[in-house]
């Protein structure tokens, strides 16, 4: 069946930081893994340029905004570049194809009678593009604020909205319904809590500035962000032709998210969705925020992480590793350098690296650099091969719950297995006393390493690339039903050569 898979588009105001980069990192590893399992994949990513907020930066800037975010959204794409995303699109929502999207959507809206022509007046934050209730603000040296910290200000003007409120019991029936579409659980208690207390109609335009999308029939009217942003999922799946051939990719499966914008996919989009007679996605994930050593990462402190200068300094596999390695995926999780250098150092290449060269090695030494023949399992090879037998079932059924420290945690629970049974059977000693067992030793030690390469595939693909041509796997024998199918006894390896560099700290 085919998977869709996305990340947020990321609003162009800025640069990205290392929040950018773990999202986008997640939906790429999900996406490299159902690949890997053989499956069709359609993978988007991009960035949401339209908004008062971007209006306002480019005006601080000195700049046209659309020049303003051709500039920055160059920066989003590098991003996706640097990182080895496997993305099958980047879309911009200046792009013709998504204004057309957004007002076809609009249009067919309209159509149905979800949306009316009002005024709005109440508290809105620039910052978040976003309308706050009495009720979620907090004031401070006599002025409001939102929950999320940004300042609100009372704004009233004519606005069209959309019928929100009418679908306040479909929403909780549909939570009931899917009750995996929203995670992890806390953020799905969230959104339904939200719902419960009643949802208001929702304004969808604005007349207070004009960068955006124009309401199809009263141009003096662009559309909400959101209800603009949002529409991108559709856009890249070839809405409002529904015989395109991504068409078939709709509804999304997942939809990756930061945990301050799950209202907006979680309430907001599949009420729009279904309004439009259009099939909901079937799942929102939200993750948690990084603080960077213990500190919240903000512009006016100065301590947003560009990831370019980690991969400079740290190499892309070992960053890619770490982001979901070091926190449970939905958690907020501290950035901190020794945390990532104890990773790199101890998992990577003590654990992971140090075992391949150790085998590796033997088998250049001992088996003249060819593959030992198969060999039958002993009692003292059950552990090993109960770590690795179950691998793919167990990192699958993790991924598929986007559980990736828990997939993680599974393959290097084997590589401790498998570094404490080649300490334990000793192939170096067997040379002399048992040949044979050394060989049979070496071919399970190379089972096992070309098993953790495979599955790691998704996470380290150039690192695990490199792994997997030192162990003789051709390249049309990478994907997980490969597996099955054992390399002959005689292939040739090259000498083996370090996969991780250690990163040597000051005492």
């Amino acid at each position: 069946m085919p998977t869709y898979i996305t990340t947020p588009i990321y609003y162009v105001n800025d640069r990205p930081h290392i929040g950018h980069a773990y999202t986008s990192l997640a939906a790429d590893v999900l996406a490299r893994w159902r690949r890997l399992e053989g499956g069709e994949v359609f993978f988007l990513t991009g960035t949401d340029e339209h908004g008062q907020k971007v209006e306002k930066a480019a005006r601080d800037a000195g700049m046209d905004p659309k020049e303003f975010t051709d500039r920055v959204s160059e920066h989003f794409r590098v991003l996706a570049e640097r990182m080895e995303l496997s993305n099958d699109d980047f879309i911009r929502t200046t792009e013709e194809r998504h204004k057309r999207a957004c007002q076809a959507l609009w249009e067919e809206l309209a159509r149905r009678g979800e949306i009316y022509l009002g005024h709005y007046e109440g508290w809105y934050a620039v910052r978040d593009e976003a309308f706050y209730g009495p009720d979620e603000l907090t004031e401070r040296d006599g002025a409001k604020y939102a929950p999320t910290g940004a300042p609100v200000e009372w704004v009233r003007e004519p606005s069209y909205f959309f019928r929100l409120s009418k679908w306040q019991g479909w929403l909780l029936r549909f939570y009931e319904d899917n009750p995996d579409f929203i995670a992890p659980q806390s953020r799905r208690n969230e959104v339904m809590s939200f719902v419960r207390a009643g949802l208001q109609d929702l304004s969808i335009s604005r007349t207070s500035f004009a960068w955006g999308v124009p309401v199809p029939g009263d141009p003096a009217h662009v559309m909400y962000v959101w209800l603009d942003a949002l529409t991108n999922y559709i856009t890249a799946a070839g809405y409002p032709d529904e015989a395109a051939e991504r068409w078939r990719f709709w509804p999304a499966d997942v939809h990756f998210v930061g945990k301050d914008i799950v209202r907006f996919h979680a309430i907001y989009w599949p009420a729009f969705l279904q309004a439009a007679g259009i099939a909901p996605p079937r799942r929102v994930f939200a993750h948690g925020w990084w603080t960077i050593e213990g500190q919240k990462m903000s512009k006016s402190l100065g301590n947003a992480i560009d990831p370019l200068a980690l991969i400079e300094e740290f190499g892309l596999d070992p960053l890619r590793y770490f982001l979901l390695r070091e926190v449970p995926f939905g958690n907020d999780g501290d950035f901190a350098r020794k945390s990532l250098v104890n990773r790199l150092n101890g998992e990577l290449a003590d654990g992971l690296g140090n075992l391949a060269q150790r085998t590796l090695s033997l088998i250049q030494r001992n088996c003249g650099g060819e593959l030992p023949g198969e060999a039958g399992r002993s009692e003292a090879d059950a552990g090993l091969f109960d770590s690795i037998d179950a691998l793919v079932a167990s990192v699958g059924k993790a991924l598929n719950a986007q559980l990736f420290h828990t997939a993680l945690e599974t393959v290097f629970h084997s590589v401790r297995e498998a570094n404490g049974y080649i300490t334990q059977q000793q192939p170096w000693a067997l040379k002399r006393t048992d040949p044979a067992r050394m060989a049979a030793v070496l071919r399970h030690l190379h089972t096992a390493l070309r098993a953790y390469a495979t599955v790691l595939q998704p996470f380290m693909p150039g690192t695990m690339g490199r792994m997997l041509d030192q162990l003789g796997v051709p390249s049309e024998g990478r994907g997980l039903a490969s597996l099955e199918t054992s390399l002959p006894a005689g292939t040739a390896l090259p000498p083996p050569v370090p996969l991780f560099r250690k990163i040597e700290t000051a005492a």
